[in-house]
């Protein structure tokens, strides 16, 4: 997905420099500097977040707003309107990702639902900093929950022989999940103005599985 990003952004910085040249030259004259122009900051990183992590409510709320501002400052919708119908707006898009988040991925989803009913030991950082390592033993998985806090959980030493399941739930906080080199993760993210970053994606063969099953309000989920 870091590749469909920079594509994104060398193409478009191909396509301003062709715009440039072709201008500097006299073969075209093309106004890069349209009405709204200022609007692309917040189209482009937005879209690209969309397309690198689907799940991540806060980068459509910012591609829809984006877009808004750059159809009213081209004189297609009254700017009065936009404050009318921003609220609604954001909080219909939020109703359809609660909706529908279950619905994509359902297979993982599936597989989640099957180990979290094995149980899981709760771990919550409340206004506060939880540090956890487990070295040795054998780790059957966690639910993570950082309010207004943060949980690093190392489980580089520990023994994982079979698929297991993490809940990681950040809000207006952090949970950083420090996993063994000998096993594939695969991730289940809901964001809403937050995110997760899974930096494990190399996949390997005959290895246990640690499905992260996150949800970021203002905060974030790192697997590394």
């Amino acid at each position: 997905m870091k590749k469909i990003g920079s594509l994104i952004w060398g193409i478009l910085f191909i396509i301003v420099g062709l715009i440039f040249g072709l201008n500097a030259m006299g073969i075209t004259d093309i106004n890069i500097f349209f009405r709204g122009w200022w609007t692309l900051f917040i189209i482009i990183p937005s879209l690209i977040g969309v397309i690198k992590e689907s799940y991540k409510v806060g980068n459509y709320i910012w591609l829809l707003i984006g877009i808004v501002l750059l159809l009213s400052a081209q004189g297609i919708i009254n700017f009065s309107t936009i404050w009318k119908l921003a609220i609604p707006t954001i909080l219909v898009i939020i109703g359809l990702s609660i909706i529908f988040k279950d619905v994509v991925g359902s297979k993982i989803n599936a597989q989640i639902k099957e180990l979290n009913k094995k149980g899981k030991t709760e771990y919550y950082a409340t206004f506060s900093g939880e540090e956890l390592t487990f070295t040795g033993s054998e780790f059957k998985g966690a639910s993570l929950n950082a309010i207004f806090g943060g949980i690093d959980i190392n489980l580089k030493d520990t023994v994982i022989e079979e698929d297991i399941v993490i809940n990681s739930t950040a809000v207006f906080g952090g949970v950083d999940i420090l996993v063994p080199n000998n096993v594939n993760v695969k991730v289940k993210s809901s964001s809403i103005f937050g995110g997760t970053n899974n930096k494990m994606t190399e996949n390997k063969e005959n290895v246990p599985t640690i499905y992260v099953k996150a949800f970021n309000l203002f905060g974030g989920t790192e697997i590394r």
